[in-house]
């Protein structure tokens, strides 16, 4: 799940908004909102969800069961890489952290390439779970201010870094979904943002039914004269999901 800044007119006044994003492999699917409070999150995931989330560390997700999180690895990547350069005591531990992350995406890859099975992933991986933790705990009480903050905070979310060792499946990133969000980005850029709700609508369904249709490939424009057509006709709407 992702999330970003954006402009969203509402009531006839330019107010700061974010687009919303939730993907699977098949379906995207993208809102504009006024809020990035938690409500958000729970309205696009509905009330059954019972999946894994991976996310950042943003608080709107701090609501789902923590057992069903993975933090996105890249996040907590540039959080360590934080740590070394604001220098200081947290500069050495910062290292010391973006070495065990480097072991363990070294294995990961050699996981998904089909050159380590999982058991013995996971095995290898208990030093590090543990080191890492270490490292945390020790910023936490002796690095500077800042440094010692964001390890508290990560610390709070210390079985959602792991949710991928243990579940196939899962990725360690939430690198999938910033590639997906990665056209709103240029929208926001080259664009004035939405004037309307009514706009911000559109822009989050439009959005929603062209990527959906490039996971699934599907021809969108296709499927957009299908809609067209059912509509003008009074007939059922075709339908995102996956045939």
């Amino acid at each position: 799940m992702e999330h970003l800044f954006f402009r969203a007119s509402v009531e006839g006044h330019g107010r700061l908004a974010w687009m919303w994003l939730m993907a699977c492999s098949l379906v995207a699917v993208f809102r504009i909102a006024t809020s990035r409070g938690s409500e958000v999150a729970k309205a696009l995931l509905g009330e059954d969800f019972a999946g894994i989330l991976t996310s950042d560390r943003w608080s709107g997700y701090n609501w789902y069961d923590p057992d069903l999180r993975q933090l996105c690895w890249s996040h907590l990547t540039r959080d360590f890489q934080g740590f070394i350069d604001r220098g200081g005591k947290g500069a050495e531990t910062g290292q010391a952290l973006m070495e065990e992350r480097n072991r363990m995406f070294k294995w990961w890859h050699q996981v998904r390439e089909g050159t380590m099975s999982r058991a013995e992933f996971q095995d290898r991986m208990n030093a590090v779970e543990h080191e890492v933790g270490r490292l945390l705990r020790k910023a936490s009480e002796q690095a500077e201010k800042k440094t010692a903050g964001v390890a508290r905070e990560i610390l709070k979310h210390e079985q959602a870094m792991w949710t991928f060792v243990y579940v196939e499946g899962v990725e360690p990133t939430n690198n999938f979904g910033e590639r997906l969000i990665r056209h709103s980005v240029m929208y926001r850029k080259t664009s004035f943002g939405t004037q309307s709700p009514a706009g911000s609508r559109f822009v989050g369904r439009i959005l929603t039914t062209v990527t959906t249709c490039a996971l699934q490939k599907r021809n969108a424009l296709e499927f957009l004269t299908e809609v067209l057509y059912a509509y003008r006709r009074g007939l059922p709407a075709p339908s995102l999901l996956p045939q």
